[in-house]
């Protein structure tokens, strides 16, 4: 692979996945095929799980000339058939001995208005986008979990108009995902989802065609509205593969590609700050207060959360973990963090980013929360007044790092 290929651009090293084995489904072209390319590249086999049997056949030629063909295999697979997903099974492990990630990578995607519609294509989108990985967990956990060791992934997609009969199932590869999370705590297997973005495959690109006109805009005026979302194929497709070496940190989440290029340290072709740019001294005492208050807050919150029951605690943290983006205790180690680059004689030129949006978004979720659960008008309103301030105080913290 070529040195300058995106995944060799981030911090992970060409081994991190020795020794792995990855089923990636759909992985014939587009982003799964740029997947496997990734995933090769930092080490692992790859099972290339593809319904059409001349791209499958030709991903793998391709692969296995630019990497160790012994680590490249192709199997026929419709994920919507138990029969051919129990073959993929076989046929991995036969060839590999195991099976360590499987990533679902397989959709179909269909569009029109939920009235229009015809139910046959909901049939067929649900067979893919929902059927498919059904069967793949039950196929190729159980393994995982005798192993003690194992990822599975869905693959997510933001909901919007005349795309409900693809949206649909893809929100359900969330819930299914987040389900996993639960039935797998405690045990070495993880799952979580993540979403490739706005990406210009073939498939895409003919949804946009016929979505954009639908939505009263042109295609150019579809890409401009979500430039910010935009990710190459390659891009999206070393996402795939960063998030699947970085799993433990992702588990039980629902991310991006980007927010996995991130993680594994890239920077999209951004400049770093000039040196001596920083916070002034009252913004960054400012800063330092709020980011304090912030993080006793929270530390507090999730001391009282090991008081409560088993279920309660457990599904406060699932919680809390889904709607801020990353473990409470990540959030608490990145404010420290925060909190000592911002303290005086600190030698940061400049202070690290925090996702603060999303904290700021769980106090939000949690003031909704309150008000479908107390009933007594004068506790919801004293119970709000905290949540709010808790929230006012991480809006205040972005707002202050944002004007240095």
């Amino acid at each position: 692979m070529d040195q300058k290929s995106v995944i060799s651009t981030l911090s992970l090293s060409p081994d991190s996945l020795n020794g792995e084995v990855v089923i990636i489904t759909g992985a014939g072209g587009g982003i799964g095929y740029e997947a496997a390319r990734a995933l090769l590249w930092l080490g692992a086999s790859v099972v290339i799980a593809e319904i059409n049997p001349q791209s499958g056949a030709r991903a793998a030629a391709r692969l296995s000339e630019e990497f160790d063909p012994a680590r490249v295999l192709f199997v026929p697979t419709d994920v919507g058939d138990e029969a051919s997903v129990q073959h993929l099974a076989d046929e991995s492990i036969r060839k590999f001995g195991k099976v360590d990630v499987v990533f679902n990578n397989a959709t179909i995607a269909v569009l029109g208005t939920v009235k229009d519609l015809p139910i046959e294509q909901w049939d067929a989108s649900y067979r893919v986008n929902l059927r498919g990985p059904a069967l793949m967990a039950r196929a190729f956990l159980p393994g995982m979990l005798a192993r003690h060791h194992g990822s599975f992934v869905c693959v997510s997609s933001t909901g919007t108009a005349f795309l409900g009969g693809y949206e649909t199932f893809k929100a359900a590869q969330v819930h299914l995902a987040n389900t996993l999370d639960a039935e797998l705590e405690g045990t070495d297997v993880i799952a979580f989802t993540i979403g490739p973005g706005l990406v210009p495959t073939e498939t895409a690109s003919r949804a946009v065609g016929e979505l954009a006109p639908l939505m009263g805009m042109t295609v150019d005026e579809f890409f401009a509205m979500n430039k910010n979302a935009v990710l190459s194929i390659e891009e999206a497709g070393a996402g795939f593969a960063a998030a699947i070496a970085l799993a433990a940190q992702f588990r039980g989440q629902e991310i991006s590609s980007m927010q996995a290029l991130k993680a594994a340290g890239w920077d999209a072709g951004e400049t770093a700050p000039a040196a001596g740019a920083s916070p002034d001294a009252g913004q960054r005492r400012e800063a330092l207060d709020l980011c304090q208050r912030v993080r006793t807050t929270l530390a507090e919150q999730s001391a009282g959360w090991k008081q409560r029951s088993l279920f309660e605690r457990q599904w406060v943290i699932r919680d809390f973990k889904k709607t801020a983006g990353m473990p409470v205790e990540e959030w608490l180690a990145a404010l420290d963090q925060l909190e000592r680059s911002l303290q005086p004689g600190s030698e940061s030129t400049h202070v690290p980013g925090l996702p603060l949006e999303k904290l700021s978004a769980y106090y939000a979720h949690l003031a909704e929360l309150a008000k479908g659960y107390e009933k007594n008008p004068a506790k919801l309103e004293e119970n709000l007044r905290h949540v709010y301030g808790w929230k006012d105080e991480v809006d205040r913290l972005g707002r202050a790092l944002t004007q240095g």
